[in-house]
């Protein structure tokens, strides 16, 4: 029931996103929004994706969670400093906290 929930909240956010980046072009047409309102919309989708990140790897019942997700989220971060990939620090992240899960 709970990744039902999940999934939902990405829809949605995903809608947001698209709704947003949509409405500049339309609302304002060829003029270009002022530097702090562009600097703050550059900043939506990322902000956005690393709350999700954070809820999902956190997230349990009602309270944190540490297991697995947090060594994969962990090693994705090593290799996003590494200058890695955002693919292929996904992909570590899943490699991680799979052989995580398969150990123990």
């Amino acid at each position: 029931m709970v990744s039902n929930e999940a999934w939902i909240v990405v829809a949605l956010v995903g809608v947001a996103t698209v709704a947003f980046k949509a409405a500049g072009p339309v609302l304002i047409g060829r003029r270009s929004l002022p530097p702090n309102v562009q600097s703050v919309v550059d900043l939506l989708a990322p902000v956005m994706l690393i709350a999700l990140v954070v809820t999902q790897t956190f997230g349990g019942d009602e309270e944190v969670t540490v297991d697995a997700r947090v060594a994969g989220v962990g090693a994705a971060l090593v290799a996003i400093l590494l200058r890695a990939h955002v693919i292929v620090a996904m992909a570590i992240a899943a490699l991680v906290t799979a052989l995580l899960r398969l150990a123990s």
